[in-house]
């Protein structure tokens, strides 16, 4: 038995590395079985109405099991948790408008773009190294998102404001993974869904229609309070400390599984049937996660390098 000090760091480095890795695909997961449940309840409740609702649900919820997580954060650490939340919300708000305006496959293209802009911003605002193997990952997910999400495409005002939204969910990607740390994720995640949850109630308000619309179901409150808190608080709080362990585009590139579970799940639960190319596509966002996975890094984007506001 070795007892050499760096060997046991380094097995705890690779095991803490894989649990972030599991804990992003589960949330990812998570995201991923909602699609049709809101593709349902959309019908009845409006995008923002149903936004601020699910939010709020989330934040009282994580403020009632953790009422002191926000006030023992240092100040900095606010005021960071309230950028993220405001990338995340206005994020919400610019990819819900451009749904008005552009095809719903398109739109889910163009916000799986971050999954470029990560590495990017990363190489740009980190200082981080980006490997050619990260960069082919990259390309893999992104082709696969096009694969199985695109019918035909062309750019207009929706298309513009969702790639903004995507641009701001890389953002968000980025500086979480500099400013987040295990200690800070509840506190973290607490103020950032309060922060995304104001953002969204205040669209609501302005948006015309009188008050906040609400659900008349049952089961659409149960679908509702499932999406509030495992796709919204749990999924939050665990890319939050997620992202204290693994680099932005590592994390970028694990989250583009969301459209292969949206597309398992539809076929799984809400009656779509398998095509080819939701087949096509899912496997090769599935073999660009297996290689930032799998192929040796010696420094894939460097080490994360923390930031100070």
């Amino acid at each position: 038995m070795s007892s050499d000090p760096s060997a046991v760091n380094g097995s705890t480095s690779r095991r803490t590395a894989l649990l972030a890795t599991l804990a992003l695909l589960a949330m990812t997961a998570c995201w991923g079985s909602t699609f049709f449940l809101i593709k349902d309840l959309l019908e009845r409740v409006p995008t923002v109405d149903f936004l601020a609702v699910r939010f709020l649900i989330a934040g009282g919820a994580m403020l009632l099991i953790a009422p002191r997580a926000v006030a023992r954060l240092p100040p900095d650490v606010r005021r960071r948790a309230l950028v993220l939340g405001a990338l995340y919300g206005v994020g919400q708000i610019l990819q819900t408008a451009g749904l008005a305006h552009t095809p719903a496959s398109v739109s889910g293209f163009i916000t799986g773009l971050y999954v470029v802009a990560t590495p990017l911003f990363a190489a740009v605002v980190l200082k981080s190294r980006i490997t050619p193997a990260t960069w082919g990952a990259v390309v893999l997910a992104t082709t696969g998102l096009g694969v199985l999400t695109l019918d035909g495409f062309s750019i207009g005002y929706g298309e513009a404001i969702t790639l903004v939204a995507a641009l701001l969910y890389a953002a968000h990607i980025v500086a979480l993974g500099a400013w987040s740390r295990p200690a800070d994720a509840l506190g973290m995640s607490i103020l950032q869904i309060l922060v995304i949850a104001a953002i969204c109630l205040v669209a609501a308000l302005v948006s015309g229609e009188p008050g906040i619309v609400l659900p008349e179901r049952g089961t659409d409150w149960l679908n509702l309070v499932y999406m509030a808190l495992f796709a919204g608080a749990a999924a939050l709080l665990a890319q939050t400390w997620a992202q204290a362990h693994l680099p932005a585009t590592r994390s970028a590139i694990i989250m583009s599984m969301e459209p292969v579970f949206a597309a398992f799940f539809a076929v799984l639960l809400g009656g779509e049937s398998l095509t080819v190319r939701m087949l096509g596509g899912g496997l090769l966002v599935l073999a660009a996660m297996l290689v930032v996975e799998l192929v040796p890094r010696r420094h894939v984007e460097g080490e994360v390098t923390h930031l100070a506001v």
